[in-house]
């Protein structure tokens, strides 16, 4: 885990205050878009109808995202609820912290929608990241903004 104290928290796309929802577009962008050198259209349209889980570092002045996900509700993206936008921020990765969003990402997820699997495109080299926490492929690979992607489902 990261050396300084770090919070989870929930939030409504309403309860996200300015300077959070700022970190956490400007981190993604970093990564996705910066580091993965993947021009696409980050800012969809569906955040607004999504659970986000951050991962906050509690000694900064101001906040500082150290790991996020969001979890877009059933009928949004596919007919299950689905994880995305999964990240750790450089200062944190190597340290365990992805894997506990995720699982906490999965318990809540499963409290809200016992009865339905979560999907998820995953970037194919995370494969075996997924699979270790039980999700299977059920697509062949695809193209997704110059990615390599491939569709899993937690059953």
């Amino acid at each position: 885990m990261p050396v300084a104290p770090f919070i989870f928290r929930w939030s409504t796309f309403n309860q996200l205050s300015p300077t959070e929802l700022y970190e956490i577009l400007r981190v993604r962008q970093e990564v996705f878009v910066v580091e993965q050198d993947c021009a696409y259209q980050d800012v969809d349209g569906k955040d607004q109808r999504a659970w986000h889980l951050a991962c906050w570092d509690d000694t900064a002045e101001s906040p500082t995202l150290l790991a996020y996900l969001r979890v877009v509700h059933p009928g949004e993206k596919y007919p299950e609820p689905s994880i995305g936008r999964v990240l750790t921020s450089k200062a944190a990765r190597g340290t365990g912290l992805g894997k506990e969003l995720m699982r906490t990402a999965i318990e809540r997820t499963r409290r809200e929608y016992p009865q339905a699997p979560i999907r998820i495109s995953a970037q194919l080299y995370l494969n075996k990241f997924y699979t270790d926490l039980g999700f299977e492929p059920v697509s062949e690979p695809y193209d997704e903004d110059g990615i390599p992607h491939i569709e899993m489902v937690l059953a």
